[in-house]
């Protein structure tokens, strides 16, 4: 059979098998809500080494003890954050303004996920949807097919046992981009959750419904003369390392203040970064973007030493990141983009003002909306960063990786980052179960209505009777009037 015909045969036999689940666990009470999801917590975090190992055979991508960290984390950092958020029946109530708020689930949620961060994907997107008592279908990226549909399986499985129906967690086996599409405009499918690239979540915003996307980071990381340097130098290395960068979140240029500029180079010198030569940079742009400046697939996730392979360059065996110092941003510059790899680029300032201004620079040319990481300890400058910047997370003395997605830091953990209005997003928030429901809500009479709300005391002139008599009178003295002229 066509590959494309028995992807769309199969997604819309998922929708209808997830309908007829969400309708049956709708009514689940808290408890049982409660029990599915923590069932499929735990089974996700028993597999997170396996989950990890199947991530990095399928897609080639990253680094499997950190693939690990991020399965962990979205099974047991997400249940726990959502774990006490009521979802079934009054959720709130407000005494002063008598409002009772009750939670609705959507209904069935199409949950697209990346190759970069599949089953960590998986994992996080299942638990926030079912919480939130919705059923789920997941169509992952046809490289990721396999282990997503592990991580769905072992969920789903879990979930069963705990009592809830067969069909509520799903993920398609045959992946193309017509099956994807079929299942995203399926009458039965209410919320459609996409991370990954561009074209995904453009796809994903184009079908009239409902959809929650997450657009490139291009994430700037501003070090100030006020900051911890050696506490920076290890941090920004080992955050751009992680998983060989393919997190949307991890920084992508190093903005260094003037007057600590030449430390924090020694400093992530002494981390394992390596920074390149002029030639060296040249051979990087080619290898890491074609000409219209679209990543090369090839060099996604990869290590410094097969970019080095890929580039036809040399660098050191214990080099853990590669580091470009550039002075432009733009087009004319492939390095200033988004670069899902060990590449980082540098750039110099002098002065929190004008780092502020090149970090605006990154952010309008490929990051709008999404985040920002500031090393300082000037409360004043880390301030202004907040104030100023047109981002939705902006973390402070942490990993931009770690920090953004809520496992070193207070914002909801997530792994699907809203970069609101400004990035082409409905929201700016680290999405999680409380947009997987809408509230409806009862509301008391607080006072009486104005008089004037049950209709005037007497009729209007329109609606008064006829007087006849008086209407004769007029005309007779018109008449009279005329007479005498």
């Amino acid at each position: 059979m066509d590959r494309d015909l028995e992807s769309i045969q199969e997604a819309r036999r998922a929708a209808e098998t997830a309908r007829q689940a969400f309708l049956a666990f709708a009514d689940a009470p808290q408890e049982t809500v409660d029990r599915v999801c923590a069932a499929m917590a735990d089974a996700a975090e028993a597999a997170a080494e396996r989950l990890a190992l199947l991530a990095h055979e399928d897609t080639g991508y990253g680094v499997p003890v950190h693939k690990t960290i991020k399965n962990r984390f979205a099974a047991r950092h997400v249940w726990e954050s959502i774990r006490p958020i009521p979802t079934v029946g009054v959720i709130r109530r407000d005494a002063d303004r008598r409002v009772v708020e009750i939670a609705w689930p959507v209904g069935v949620v199409a949950a697209l996920s990346p190759s970069t961060n599949p089953t960590s994907t998986v994992i996080f997107k299942t638990l926030i949807a079912v919480k939130a008592r919705n059923a789920v279908v997941h169509a992952p990226h046809p490289s990721a097919a396999r282990c997503c549909r592990e991580a769905a399986r072992l969920m789903a499985e879990a979930a069963e046992a705990a009592g809830a129906p067969a069909g509520l967690v799903q993920c398609l086996s045959t992946v193309t981009l017509d099956g994807t599409q079929a299942l995203m405009r399926h009458k039965y499918v209410a919320l459609i959750l996409a991370t990954g690239g561009a074209a995904m979540v453009e796809a994903a915003h184009s079908v009239g419904k409902p959809a929650y996307g997450v657009g490139p980071g291009n994430v700037p990381a501003y070090v100030d003369r006020s900051a911890d340097v050696g506490r920076a130098a290890r941090y920004l290395v080992s955050s751009k390392a992680f998983d060989h960068s393919v997190l949307c979140s991890t920084e992508q240029a190093v903005v260094a203040d003037r007057p600590i500029a030449a430390e924090l180079k020694r400093r992530m010198q002494a981390e394992g970064a390596y920074f390149v030569d002029a030639p060296q940079a040249d051979a990087l742009r080619r290898a890491l973007f074609l000409p219209n400046g679209a990543i090369q697939v090839s060099s996604v996730g990869k290590s410094p030493q097969q970019l080095a392979d890929l580039a036809g360059i040399q660098v050191p065996g214990e080099a853990r990141i590669l580091v470009a110092e550039l002075q432009r941003v733009g087009r004319d510059e492939p390095l200033s983009r988004e670069k899902l790899t060990t590449v980082l680029a540098w750039y110099e300032a002098d002065g929190w003002r004008a780092g502020c201004e090149r970090c605006i620079e990154l952010i309008q040319f490929g990051g709008r909306g999404h985040s920002l990481v500031i090393h300082a300890e000037d409360e004043d400058v880390i301030m202004a960063f907040g104030l100023e910047k047109p981002v939705f997370r902006i973390v402070v003395n942490t990993m931009g990786t770690l920090g953004t997605i809520g496992l070193t830091t207070g914002v909801m953990p997530s792994l699907t980052l809203g970069p609101g209005g400004i990035g082409g997003a409905i929201t700016g928030d680290n999405i999680t179960v409380h947009h997987m429901y809408n509230i409806k809500r009862l509301a008391y009479e607080l006072q009486a209505p104005p008089p004037e709300a049950f209709g005037p005391a007497q009729p209007t002139t329109a609606e008064r009777p006829l007087d006849l008599s008086r209407l004769e009178a007029m005309v007779l003295e018109i008449l009279e009037e005329v007479r005498r002229a």
